[in-house]
């Protein structure tokens, strides 16, 4: 039985060493450049590899194939085994073939990370054994390779969930959907819709999706996809039956004959895009029954995860704020949303087919000078040129930390909210906001 593993970062690796444990023939090809540990671990598990290109002999000899979630399927490559007939899934379905424990899985355009990382807290502060990883952290391949869990809580991203066949979490979450990846599904927001909405279409009658009722692509797609899972939808807008919603300054979720309340006061994350999160991630802890009073108090102890509107330092009473996760327009929409003293936004990367027009109120009303930083900042400087007093380009995080440490004035915040993917000047999106971090400490 031939494994071939497309692709060697997090997820690869992570199938690679799954596949050998269970008995494949795996071998991994990586188009591009595999870094020094990951051919050692390759290497010293006896694992054959190849990068800088893929050898069509070996690809074709595959029984099956995983590819990394960043190949399109348009990649020469994946056309071929298509057109070989040869099956091409992604890691997260091979890795839940091996294990029969509750998967919660979590995608959407916007909160996955944070709300997965506060399902995950729910559940160790109620003593379950739960592992986390997915898009965010370890790969879930390599979760199950780490020992037994009781439960898998997974970021999952629309690429992830592009090719997937049988993956079916008991728990699916959906916590919003708003144009992200145009490019990578042919500029159609329906396709980009659907990839998100495959994370229910296994679910069955015994299974749950919870997802943002006040969301109107959600509903769109309720419409169009066939729903098995029991429906439990999170609102602020309106009162719901079975599910979360908001009543007095309270959030209060029901399921069947189950009840919680909790003041939204008491919550560690502030803001109405947290406030949404909150609820998803107490909604599963219910479901799972975890105790009302650990909820109550885990929700009012969370902090927040890395690189998602992380206050970094003060300095000479100016805030600087990371939120290089922000890699689409909607997540700096909410960055830009909770600024509440005047600000020096950074913006730019690779623009994925963004449309800036949602951001102008915010950016009138907020933004006092616009940071670019970019290789190509043609269409910031068309949206926004016009719009504040002051726009400047720069080519390194250092020279855009600098830029806004001279234009802040006392009270004002820098915020680092890119709205785009970050491969043009960096590795990754952590990568940017480590830099960032750094470029602060150094002033």
């Amino acid at each position: 039985m031939n494994l071939v593993v497309l692709g060697a970062g997090e997820s690869g690796l992570g199938a690679a060493l799954l596949g050998k444990a269970k008995g494949w023939k795996v071998f991994v090809s990586d188009f591009g450049p595999i870094d020094p540990t990951t051919q050692n671990v390759l290497t010293k598990n006896e694992i054959e590899w190849e990068m800088g290109g893929h050898t069509k002999a070996k690809l074709t000899r595959a029984s099956l194939v995983v590819k990394s979630p960043g190949i399109p399927e348009q990649a020469p490559p994946i056309q071929l085994l298509r057109k070989r007939q040869i099956p091409v899934i992604s890691e997260i379905e091979f890795a839940a073939r091996y294990t029969q424990k509750p998967i919660v899985a979590i995608t959407g355009s916007n909160g996955k990370t944070t709300t997965t990382a506060l399902t995950h807290y729910l559940l160790q502060d109620g003593g379950l054994n739960a592992a986390m990883g997915g898009n965010i952290g370890n790969s879930f391949a390599g979760l199950l390779l780490e020992g037994p869990a009781s439960h898998y809580v997974l970021e999952v991203s629309s690429f992830q969930l592009d090719d997937i066949a049988d993956f079916k979490p008991h728990i699916a979450v959906i916590t919003n959907i708003t144009p992200d990846h145009l490019d990578r599904y042919g500029y159609s927001f329906d396709a980009y819709r659907d990839a998100k909405f495959k994370i229910s279409e296994n679910q069955t009658a015994a299974d749950f999706l919870i997802y943002d009722g006040d969301d109107p692509n959600i509903a769109a797609g309720m419409q169009d996809h066939t729903i098995r899972a029991q429906k439990l939808p999170f609102s602020l807008e309106n009162p719901v039956g079975q599910g979360a919603y908001i009543e007095e300054d309270n959030i209060v979720i029901t399921i069947a004959n189950n009840q919680i309340k909790m003041p939204i006061a008491s919550l560690g994350l502030q803001g109405q895009h947290n406030l949404k999160n909150a609820m998803a991630a107490a909604t599963v802890a219910t479901l799972l029954d975890i105790r009302k009073e650990t909820i109550r108090n885990s929700l009012t102890h969370f902090q927040g995860v890395e690189h998602r509107l992380e206050s970094v330092l003060k300095i000479n009473n100016v805030q600087y704020i990371n939120d290089s996760k922000a890699t689409n327009v909607n997540a700096t929409y909410y960055a830009l949303e909770s600024m509440e003293t005047p600000t020096v936004w950074i913006v730019g990367g690779v623009d994925k087919g963004n449309d800036y027009a949602e951001l102008l109120p915010l950016i009138n009303e907020k933004v006092k000078a616009v940071i670019c930083l970019g290789i190509d900042n043609t269409k910031l400087i068309e949206s926004f040129g016009n719009v504040v007093d002051l726009l400047v380009e720069t080519s390194s995080m250092q020279d855009a930390v600098n830029v806004a440490y001279h234009i802040a004035e006392r009270g004002d915040t820098v915020l680092l909210s890119p709205a785009c993917a970050s491969f043009d000047l960096f590795k990754n999106y952590e990568d940017r906001g480590r830099q960032f971090k750094e470029a602060v400490r150094k002033l």
